[in-house]
């Protein structure tokens, strides 16, 4: 499904990459670990196709990654640092736009939503602007705005931020269910039992530690 082959990113002669490279199996779940500034985001923003390599390529499929093929903007739904946002519109209101977006029957869409925001124990916030949540709370808002969608391929930056054990237990499930649902998973994450839980092949970047 995914294929990285000798992938860097520079910036003059800075390298915020080195080459990396890893193939991944349809279905199957890629977690990414390594030190701050070893380049884990840049290697979820390369695959996203929102960041384009210095060298190397990304293949999803047969298709090599870029920011315009449509068709992969479509199979390739990822959560890379918060999502924008509209001050106006509720949480809920943000999630059933997602999914309306991507599923033409209103009815469907709106029980995609409802569904997500009951996975991520959102429900009872529903009603609040995203102003009026909590860092953690945000953190399940800007995932439940990226489940609301279709996709193959999930790419997520370090879920487990500003969350505590009870609601990684809900981001490690709510991922679970998303694999066994056939989709591929890229998933940067320093959280060791995240990790372990969701594994199956672990990338390294740097040393391990």
């Amino acid at each position: 499904m995914i294929d990285l082959n000798e992938v860097t990113v520079s910036v003059g002669d800075v390298m915020l990459l080195a080459p990396v490279s890893a193939s991944v199996d349809s279905g199957d779940v890629l977690v990414v670990r390594g030190r701050n500034g070893t380049g884990k985001s840049t290697l979820l923003r390369a695959i996203a196709g929102v960041r384009s390599p210095t060298s190397g390529t990304v293949r999803v499929g047969d298709d090599i990654v870029t920011e315009r093929n449509r068709r992969l903007r479509r199979r390739v739904a990822a959560m890379i640092g918060l999502p924008p946002i509209a001050p106006d519109l509720t949480v809920a209101d943000h999630v059933l736009l997602v999914a309306s977006t991507w599923l033409d029957d209103p009815l469907a869409a709106a029980e995609l939503a409802r569904g997500v925001l009951d996975e991520l124990g959102l429900t009872p916030l529903a009603a609040r602007f995203p102003h009026e949540l909590s860092s953690g709370q945000t953190q399940l808002f800007a995932l439940g705005l990226v489940l609301a969608r279709s996709f193959d391929v999930l790419i997520i930056d370090e879920p487990e931020q500003r969350l505590d054990p009870e609601h990684i237990d809900l981001v490690i499930n709510a991922l679970r269910a998303r694999r066994d649902n056939g989709a591929t998973l890229i998933v940067a994450t320093h959280n060791p039992r995240l990790a372990e839980e969701l594994a199956d092949h672990t990338l390294w970047l740097g040393a391990a530690a």
